[in-house]
């Protein structure tokens, strides 16, 4: 039996969903989460009898005349599929909001199951709603539903309704038959909708009672007033996002990096004690140093990514990170970024893939390519381990670096849209609407199953991909071109060197021309915790965050003995890492959604310019600061970074000429 969740956005679809299958899908207080349909079974605990139970988890919708992609999936997945039983979530805090969907999908001659959810929302909101009447009224089953608590939740209940509903010979009969999926004119479709809302609002002043709490209300308001405000909203994501840092990379990250790292330190000692002095040093090194070591230097930041992310599902479960989508639409509308744009680039800060796949939500051709080119830059959990590393090498751990990165990439992609608007031409406007969900107590056990699976993926890739990549470069240092093991003290005449050292030339200018960072810089695009595996292959550190080791507070001194670059340089090179382009599976999703190698290849050059005109101004500025003159190589780098600009200018005018030529230009 197929069974289809629908409901409008925010209504708690995937707590649900996640609560009757067992499943881990991200769960975000705010709308569009849920790009695609995802599938799972019932769990065995409310399906005693196993009935055959296949439950999917479709986008919200507002509506089944579709206007956004999301319910253009939704629309044809019940209208296509034809599920057995549909079960409609509806949000007892907003009937009035729910019902107009809910009247048109019991039109649509599927057995329909109502699950009144957030419940206990509603009454701590002062709503009492009456259910007989109100399942008396739609003709279907309604079962009042608390997702998120673990008893008690009316979960069973909901399930014996579906079974009993898709099992029932007898044929459901709509309260209205408005042809809910007929095309109409504009006249008859302005005409059927009144009709809904009249039966909608009838029915909700029938079965809703409200006791009105002017004081909850007003302190939601407030709230909102100074969270959202045009001036404020910007210094006050600042410093939550500086906070969130500070606990992550500067408190509590550390102090549980420091136990786990004295595991890997075991294993590490564990290994060698084994192999003793006797084993083949090329063997030896491969496994110490190239899966011990460079693995473990990857997994060592485990701790404080996972604060992160902790952290970071609390921001969402309570409502606040909605309230950044409306604080950035302003920006990102005035360069002609849609408002919805800011949703994948939320996402993205998660994982890249998920958040260039959430692009397909926006309509024009033009926005959804230009923010899946753009997505990429926000800083994803790949690129946390390259922040926490050159953060604690070079800056001692300082929050402030983590916080200026998310900024900068936000000035970046301001930046790069506008950029991309006048070389495309492309003055068109949208507009973005977005239903703030209503602040809540985050839920502690819901940010802990969101950080151990990110965790889990985290720990997953790890083990695969870092692994054999970390192999193959200890395999590439130890061997030169007459595969004869490399001098102990001769580096430079590897394979590895060898290949990487022409690449390095490019890199002079920016600060960190030695081949071991070129090595780094490209194993990154294979998955970019591979930069932090391959610095410490490179460079023979088992981990990063053993302070006796590494001396990670004791400024760059220390740090110069082994990596040989300075402070400058080492910011140049993370954000270097930061703006090229993403990993190869990011990519992958680019071309996707971009539907165009043309705007693929546009994007991963714009990408790799982008990064390297950044890195060249962030060396060279910082070098002149700290020691008073420009950093070497800085005439060439002048030239190379003058092409690009210049390139760029030139598809700039390019693409304004092309627009007037055609009539089309307007004055923004």
């Amino acid at each position: 039996m197929k069974v289809a969740l629908a409901g409008n956005p925010n209504c708690g679809k995937t707590t649900l969903f996640n609560a009757i299958t067992g499943k881990i899908e991200h769960v975000g207080n705010w709308p569009g989460v849920t790009v695609e349909k995802k599938e799972g079974k019932v769990k065995q605990s409310l399906n005693p009898n196993n009935e055959n139970l296949v439950v999917v988890d479709l986008p919200g919708a507002y509506s089944m005349s579709p206007y956004t992609s999301e319910e253009t999936v939704t629309k044809d997945f019940i209208q296509n599929e034809r599920p057995d039983v549909i079960i409609n979530i509806v949000d007892s805090t907003n009937l009035s909001r729910s019902l107009f969907f809910s009247t048109q999908l019991l039109e649509l001659g599927i057995p329909i199951v109502v699950a009144l959810n957030k419940s206990d929302l509603a009454e701590k909101s002062g709503i009492t709603i009456n259910v007989p009447v109100l399942s008396e009224k739609l003709k279907c089953p309604v079962i009042r539903t608390i997702s998120t608590k673990a008893t008690n939740n009316g979960l069973p209940e909901l399930i014996k309704a579906v079974i009993a509903a898709g099992k029932s010979d007898k044929k459901q009969e709509a309260p209205l038959k408005l042809s809910a999926t007929k095309a109409l004119s504009k006249e008859e479709s302005e005409k059927v909708d009144k009709k809904r809302y009249t039966f909608v609002n009838s029915l909700v002043t029938e079965v809703e009672r409200k006791k009105i709490s002017p004081e909850r209300q007003t302190i939601q308001d407030q709230a909102d007033r100074i969270i959202t405000h045009k001036w404020l909203g910007i210094p006050i994501f600042a410093a939550v996002i500086y906070l969130v840092f500070s606990i992550s990379q500067s408190w509590v990250g550390p102090l549980l990096a420091d136990v786990f790292v004295g595991w890997i330190d075991l294993l590490y000692e564990g290994v060698a004690s084994l192999l003793g002095e006797e084993v083949n040093p090329v063997l030896g090194a491969l496994l110490l140093d190239g899966i011990i070591g460079g693995v473990g230097a990857v997994i060592g930041f485990l701790p404080l990514i996972m604060v992160l992310f902790f952290c970071l599902a609390l921001l969402e479960d309570s409502g606040y990170m909605a309230r950044v989508a409306i604080v950035m639409d302003r920006f990102f509308k005035k360069v002609g970024l849609s408002g919805r744009s800011i949703i994948p680039m939320i996402v993205g800060t998660g994982c890249s893939i998920p958040g260039v796949m959430a692009t397909r939500t926006i309509k024009n051709a033009r926005q959804r390519r230009t923010t899946a080119m753009l997505t990429p830059f926000m800083p994803c959990g790949a690129k946390l381990p390259v922040i926490a590393l050159f953060a604690g090498v070079f800056f001692g751990e300082k929050a402030w670096v983590g916080t200026s990165m998310y900024f900068l990439a936000i000035l970046v992609i301001i930046i790069s849209a506008l950029i991309i608007r006048q070389i495309t031409g492309d003055y068109s406007k949208s507009y973005f609407i977005m239903e703030l969900p209503k602040y809540r107590v985050p839920s502690i056990k819901r940010a802990t199953i969101s950080m151990f699976s990110r965790a889990k993926a985290f720990i997953i890739k790890a083990g695969t991909i870092i692994l054999v990549c970390n192999a193959v470069i200890q395999i590439l240092q130890s061997f030169d071109w007459q595969f004869q093991v490399v001098a102990e003290n001769a580096p430079e005449t590897s394979i590895l060197a060898s290949l990487a050292t022409p690449l390095a030339i490019l890199f002079i200018p920016l600060g960190f021309g030695l081949w071991q960072f070129a090595a780094a810089a490209v194993t990154g695009f294979i998955a970019k915790e591979n930069v932090v595996g391959t610095l410490a292959v490179t460079f023979a550190v088992s981990n990063f965050i053993d302070t006796e080791e590494f001396a990670l507070v004791g400024g760059s001194a220390e740090v110069n003995a082994i990596f040989g670059i300075s402070a400058a340089a080492g910011l140049a090179y993370l954000v270097f890492n930061l703006f090229t382009p993403p990993c190869f599976a990011a990519i992958g999703a680019m071309n996707s959604e971009m539907e165009s190698r043309k705007w693929l290849f546009g994007a991963l050059g714009f990408q790799l310019g982008m990064g390297y005109v950044l890195a060249f101004f962030v060396y060279q500025i910082g070098t002149l600061i700290t020691v008073g003159t420009l950093g070497e190589g800085f005439g060439a780098g002048l030239v190379a970074v003058a092409a690009i600009i210049g390139i760029v200018v030139y598809l700039m005018r390019k693409g304004r000429r092309n627009k007037q030529a055609s009539g089309q230009i307007q004055t923004v």
